[in-house]
């Protein structure tokens, strides 16, 4: 057998089973399809699941691929260990009911032995401890030796997860020699790792009730699995992963940042091991579109990378670096995952983000965690209480589990259900403060009569309609009859009246009842909301006449309003198709509110749009208003909605049918009110962009005459701007600005100049009467309206000046002013600490500073005590210096 790389091995993998009539399929997208049992894809099996139970057809009844895969169970133990890790590739072949047993043990045998040439006495055979069938052909057919055939039990060799398809194992292991200890028998040499399991086949043949019961199958399955990493190991002749050619590269680049060296000690290695396995993993996860989050897929992602990163702080690595890292990752696995080389810009800048915001928190992080186990330990105690894990989490940025993880490094555990109740409190909160609304007149849903029909609803049709009051409630209690001036919910059995959902806010407008073309009865609506059970809530105040329950009526909305919502509705959907195109496809919606006024879009995205970004995204919507594109929209089942590629709202519940508004590249799942044709928004215009929390971002923008006003008001800003500087053509203002900033800070400067000019008139007055401690000479002075670089310049022209002194100067601004100190080096060698002699100067009027022993700067508190500081020096620093 020869030394292969492992980029070599994958390609021959998947080469030999295409001969074998096997179809290549890419690696599936870590981020499961239609499976919500996973959080992420880990194992090679799980994207085919919907071919094994028959959900979906696959392109060929023979399948291969090298599937990405990650495994956070053991995330703890990754480092500590060199057989852990949280990401690998998974080879594999499988079968739909077509081949079975004999082919799957020869074809896996004959790319080990004949591809690959490893030798046949070095491989190692088990098979289920009934597999009769299993054994017969390793032994009849392949020509393995009975006692290199291992039966083993349910536990080791066969495969089932609850009810459903199931089946035996025969597993192939790989004695790596004695160089990994003695061969005493199958289970001590496995023990010991002299014997590694490299290939499992799954044989598919029976179905499971879950209960103990197995039937077998008409129709069997082959399912193998093989990790590139493992046959790596055994290829090249290395002890572990993090020794594979691929892996070592990644390792080697973290080794020449942090100035170290693998195997020289091992908590150095363990840092070396962390590292290299979790940005295998974020460069993945970022390339599939997982963003850094609080929650989820993003929260592992977070958690790998801010474990990264404090591994980093441990090898001496005080900047961000994993960044550049990913670059070795993308170089070594571009070729097999294009998607790497395409996204190469985006994955850098997310780790970059994440790793800088983490930056600025984790020293000080670390020292609050370091001071709290210092305190615990002085009381005696073991555990960190919830309170200071969620100050942890919340405030620096540090997932529970690394808070855990680092406590443990010191002999502590961490108060996890006081962790948890913290954050669910503020959840709580914060739900709470979105659904805070006034509305006095609604009781609750006990309020609304027993088996009152759903409300239909008309509005994306009509404006008006004539309706029937099915229920009128007033101050929480369900009414017969209302009267003019009292606040009320009515609630009709069919209506135009958008009521607030998805980020729209209700619509208003007014319900009356008409005679003769005038109306008589008058019920304003302010809001328009809808209960659990599909009841609209009609918001607002009897204006004029009176109404009982059972009345004909007509709704009609304000259409004014409700079309400018509609504009800002569309072009949110816009906008989202926008920002997916400059921004990449990470982005996805997090919340949104769509009133008449303007359009606010929370989306997902680890750092600012920058400004050229917005204008890309901004040009990008209004081409599509220019272009008259139809609005369509259109009920349809579920799954056809997601065939079509519609985004649904994350974390959104939705029916098994749908209402899907198309308009250009958007297409979504949207139960909103939409203009028919993109040329009615008229004009968008980007208002504000800005952070929400952390990976979350917020784009207000306005559209149709709402962007006439804002123009309107910039015009009205810009003369006011210009007859203040007495300008008749406000296109002059940049021009006239730069000039007024630059005249400024000329002035500043001369300012500046004349007080230093000033002040080095004084200078030689400070040594005339001059005392004198040890040969060293002190001098003190206060100026007014000096600034502290300006102190800081004389107060190095006296230490130039003199050799032999000790200056301390005061300058005063106002009610504010500040303290500076320096000392010859002299002084500094007989013991005098400008530091310390703010320190103690400063405290006089109540103020702080401190600094080196040559200079220092500090606050002053009460400006009119500074004479009796500065009268303090000399005592001072006759304690401080020696004779």
């Amino acid at each position: 057998m020869e030394w292969t790389g492992l980029n070599q091995l994958r390609e021959q993998y998947l080469s030999f089973f295409e001969s074998k009539g096997h179809t290549r399929m890419d690696s599936a997208s870590l981020i499961p399809k239609g499976d919500n049992s996973l959080l992420l894809i880990n194992s090679g099996m799980a994207p085919l699941k919907k071919f094994f139970l028959g959900q979906a057809v696959p392109p060929n009844v023979r399948v291969t691929t090298c599937q990405k895969c990650i495994r956070t169970p053991d995330i703890e133990r990754v480092g500590k260990t060199a057989r852990h890790g949280t990401f690998f590739e998974m080879l594999g072949n499988f079968s739909f009911g077509d081949y079975f047993k004999n082919e799957a043990i020869e074809w896996a045998w004959e790319f080990l032995t004949k591809k690959l040439e490893i030798p046949a006495d070095r491989l190692w055979i088990t098979v289920f401890e009934s597999d009769d069938e299993a054994e017969s052909i390793w032994m009849n057919k392949i020509g393995v030796p009975k006692e290199r055939i291992i039966r083993l039990g349910k536990a080791d060799n066969f495969w089932e997860h609850g009810s459903g398809p199931c089946g035996p194992c025969s597993e192939i292991h790989f004695d790596r020699g004695e160089q990994y200890g003695p061969f005493e028998s199958f289970e001590q040499a496995s023990d010991c790792d002299r014997i590694i399991e490299i290939w499992n086949l799954v044989f598919s043949q029976f179905d499971s009730d879950g209960k103990g019961h197995y039937e077998e199958m008409k129709n069997k399955n082959i399912d193998t699995g093989m990790g590139l990493e493992r046959l790596a190991v055994a290829m090249q002749g290395v002890d572990n992963l993090f020794e594979v050619d691929t892996v070592q590269n990644i390792m080697k680049h973290i080794c020449q940042i942090a100035g170290v060296s693998y195997h020289d000690n091992e908590k150095t290695d363990v840092s070396l091991r962390v590292i290299t396995d979790h940005i295998r993993s974020t460069v993945f996860m970022v390339g599939d579109g997982i963003t850094p989050a609080n929650e989820g897929r993003g929260y592992v992602l977070k958690r790998l990378l801010r474990r990264a990163a404090r591994h980093g702080r441990l090898l001496g690595i005080d900047r961000p670096f994993l960044y550049e890292v990913a670059e070795t990752v993308i170089r070594e696995s571009g070729e097999a995952y294009p998607e790497l080389k395409d996204k190469q810009e985006l994955i850098i800048r997310i780790i970059r983000h994440e790793e800088e915001s983490f930056a600025r928190t984790i020293d000080r992080g670390t020292e609050m965690l370091t001071n709290t186990i210092s305190a615990l330990r002085a009381a005696s105690l073991t555990e960190i209480p919830g309170k200071d894990v969620f100050t942890l989490s919340d405030t620096y940025g540090f997932p529970i589990d690394l808070t855990a993880e680092m406590a443990a490094e010191q002999g502590m555990t961490v108060d996890e259900e006081g962790f948890r109740a913290l954050m669910e409190e503020q959840k709580k909160r914060a739900r709470a403060d979105r659904a805070a609304k006034v509305k006095t007149s609604w009781g609750g849903n006990d309020a609304v009569p027993k088996d009152l029909a759903k409300t239909e609803f008309t509005g994306y049709a009509e404006e008006s309609c004539e309706a029937k009051i099915l229920a009128i409630i007033a101050d929480g209690q369900s009414v017969e009859t209302l009267e003019a001036g009292r606040d009320a919910v009515l609630i009709l059995d069919r209506t135009p009246f958008y009521a607030e959902s998805g980020g729209q806010v209700g619509d208003t407008g007014e319900i009356a009842v008409y005679a003769e073309g005038t109306a008589e009865v008058t019920f304003g609506v302010s809001d328009t909301q809808k209960d659990a059970n599909g009841h609209f809530l009609h918001i607002g105040t009897l204006e004029d006449g009176a109404l009982k329950a059972g009345d004909t009526v007509t709704a009609k909305i304000d259409t004014e309003r409700r079309h400018a919502i509609m504009r800002n509705h569309t072009a949110a959907h816009l906008l989202q198709a926008a920002l997916r195109k400059v921004l990449g496809d990470h982005v996805h919606q997090a919340g949104q509110l769509v009133n008449a006024e303007r359009c606010r879009f929370d989306y997902s995205h680890f750092s600012a749009t920058e400004k050229n970004e917005l204008d890309r995204i901004e040009k990008l919507i209004n081409d599509e208003i220019l272009a008259a594109v139809p609005v369509t929209t259109k009920e349809m089942a579920i799954d056809e909605a997601k065939q079509i590629g519609a985004m649904a709202l994350f974390g959104e519940k939705y029916g098994d049918v749908v209402r899907v508004v198309t308009a250009g590249d958007s297409i979504e799942f949207c139960g909103g009110t939409h203009v028919s044709n993109t040329a009615q928004i008229g004009l968008c215009r980007i208002v504000s962009e800005s952070s929400v929390a952390a990976g979350v971002r917020r784009i207000e923008l306005a559209t149709g005459a709402n962007v006439l006003e804002l123009f309107a008001q910039t015009e009205n800003t810009l003369l006011e701007a210009a007859k203040a500087l007495k300008l008749t053509n406000p296109a002059e203002l940049p021009e006239k600005c730069a000039a007024l900033a630059a005249e400024s800070r000329e002035q500043a400067k001369e300012i500046d100049r004349l007080n230093q000019k000033l002040a080095n008139s004084q200078l030689s007055d400070l040594f005339t009467g001059a005392a004198t401690v040890s040969g060293i000479k002190l001098v003190s002075a206060m100026f007014t309206d000096v600034k502290p670089d300006t102190l800081r310049k004389m107060g190095d022209q006296i230490r130039d000046r003199e050799p032999d002194v000790i200056a301390l100067l005061a300058g005063i601004n106002g009610d504010a002013g500040n303290f500076f100190c320096v000392c010859s080096p002299s002084a500094v060698e007989k013991g005098a600490h400008a530091g310390k002699i703010i320190q103690r100067i400063a405290a006089v009027t109540g103020g702080k500073g401190g600094g080196r022993p040559d200079s220092a700067m500090g606050g002053i508190g009460k400006t009119y005590m500074v004479d009796e500081a500065i009268s303090t020096l000399q005592g001072i620093v006759a304690d401080m210096i020696e004779e």
